[in-house]
């Protein structure tokens, strides 16, 4: 008589002590949990924790994911659940693929956001393929983010808990990565419910304070980052009204970010100034009205597509759109130029977008990201 099989939790038709799943450690509560809880339920697990750069500056620098400490704190989870853990040397991997393309897109006037390459590039790229290389059925991450299985194969959607929504970060993870990836966290209502997990199973990092940093840019600092990979780059310049009145100097144009209002450096307007544009060739900081930093049209390239339907079998494409992580999806029509650029308009015009962050497109109805692209 045939044996009644049925999905384990992480979708595999077979025990969990015969399904291996690599967890993607990074130190901090949330990835420990989930290791720790695949490995109560039993599975196969094997933790893998990336070690980004330079291991002696990482010891001193606390409150980033990736820094010596916390490659310490997932092996203490590791020791006491009972499954290897192993730390990978990836650091040229990392500078090539995203702290130098940080310093080069900030030193062209963008404002970077070098965690969605990390995980592009680095997490689902080459840490994937390493887990593949360990024979692992999936690798599964501490990302507040939901895998769903529709129709047509896996789907991405926003997280239940709203507020650690991570899906702005993870729009460019391909169809073929969300087959093979896992994320059991994106459930859960409330970050309580993950450090009471954490509290359960006894762990050391229970009450540990969220990463809050970019791992290599302490206390948020991109300035003294890119004159460091970049000596000499902070040129000196003009910062100028949109006429070309010269208002004063600037010690380069790394020091601003459009939207800015503080330390501008200028005095005596009528109205409050922000950082409008840059101009990198001209080396001049312009600055305007708020009125001046909307922007209704968006160009959006590089575009991974998760929809069912080919991007082009559309003339346009009704979403929600997030321009920033800390922004709430707004209504817009994207209009595909080919399978990899469109033109974004925002029903709403929004303020102080700047080239180089994502646009991500959401669902109108539902918790579904279609995708997203870098806005140029």
């Amino acid at each position: 008589m045939a044996l009644n099989k049925k999905l384990n939790s992480l979708g595999f038709m077979k025990p969990p002590s015969e399904t291996r799943v690599v967890v993607a450690m990074s130190g901090g509560v949330d990835s420990s949990v989930v290791a720790a809880n695949l490995a109560e339920e039993g599975y196969d697990v094997v933790g893998i924790t990336l070690q980004l750069y330079d291991h002696g500056l990482a010891l001193a620098k606390k409150g980033a994911c990736c820094a010596g400490t916390d490659i310490h704190d997932a092996s203490r989870v590791a020791e006491k659940m009972g499954f290897p853990h192993y730390v990978l040397d990836y650091e040229n991997s990392f500078k090539s693929a995203v702290i130098e393309e940080f310093a080069d897109s900030y030193l062209a006037g963008a404002t970077p956001v070098p965690c969605i390459r990390c995980n592009e590039r680095v997490k689902f790229k080459d840490l994937l393929e390493t887990a593949k290389d360990l024979q692992a059925d999936c690798m599964a991450t501490g990302h507040y983010i939901q895998r769903k299985v529709g129709k047509n194969g896996a789907e991405l959607h926003s997280a239940a808990d709203k507020d650690k929504d991570q899906s702005y970060f993870l729009f460019s993870t391909t169809p073929e990565q969300l087959e093979y990836l896992r994320f059991p966290l994106g459930h859960l209502k409330s970050k309580k419910e993950t450090r009471e997990l954490a509290h359960k199973f006894g762990l050391s990092v229970a009450k540990k304070a969220d990463s809050q940093d970019i791992c290599f840019v302490p206390n948020g600092n991109y300035a003294s980052v890119i004159e460091k990979l970049r000596p000499g780059a902070a040129e000196p310049g003009e910062v100028v009204t949109e006429s070309g009145q010269v208002l004063g100097k600037h010690s380069g144009i790394i020091h601003y970010t459009i939207g800015q209002r503080k330390g501008i450096g200028v005095s005596g307007s009528k109205e409050p100034l922000y950082v409008v544009k840059l101009d990198v060739e001209k080396k001049l900081v312009i600055v305007g009205p708020r009125a001046s930093l909307t922007t209704r049209h968006l160009n959006v390239k590089e575009i991974n597509w998760l929809g069912a339907d080919p991007f082009k079998s559309k003339k346009e494409w009704h979403f929600k759109v997030r321009v920033r992580s800390t922004q709430q999806p707004h209504i817009a029509i994207v209009r595909p130029e080919s399978e990899t650029d469109a033109i974004v308009e925002l029903i709403t015009p929004e303020e102080g977008i700047s080239k180089g962050q994502a646009c991500v497109f959401y669902g109108n109805e539902t918790t579904q990201i279609f995708g997203g692209g870098w806005i140029c």
